[in-house]
């Protein structure tokens, strides 16, 4: 609560402090190494079938569902932490 005290009594010294983080910002920001961040190898996974049974044209018309629901049991499994 104090600091807030202090803003209405003293407004001019916060418009200062701001000003002063809104110049330091970009400042700090250019001159931070980029290389604070390890390379990571993120997981990817790709999955690709092809099904000779139908035409496009077949294939088009018919929904996807069991394709969908497949995918949808690989994503609610149990995910590590």
């Amino acid at each position: 609560m104090w600091i807030a005290k202090v803003s209405l009594n003293r407004p001019y010294t916060f418009i200062v402090l701001a000003l002063l983080i809104l110049i330091a910002a970009p400042v700090v920001i250019l001159r931070t190494p980029t290389d604070i961040f390890p390379d990571i190898n993120i997981p990817v996974v790709s999955i690709g079938w092809t099904y000779t049974g139908l035409n496009s044209r077949s294939r088009r018309r018919t929904r996807p569902e069991p394709i969908t629901s497949r995918r949808r049991q690989l994503s609610t499994q149990a995910r590590p932490t």
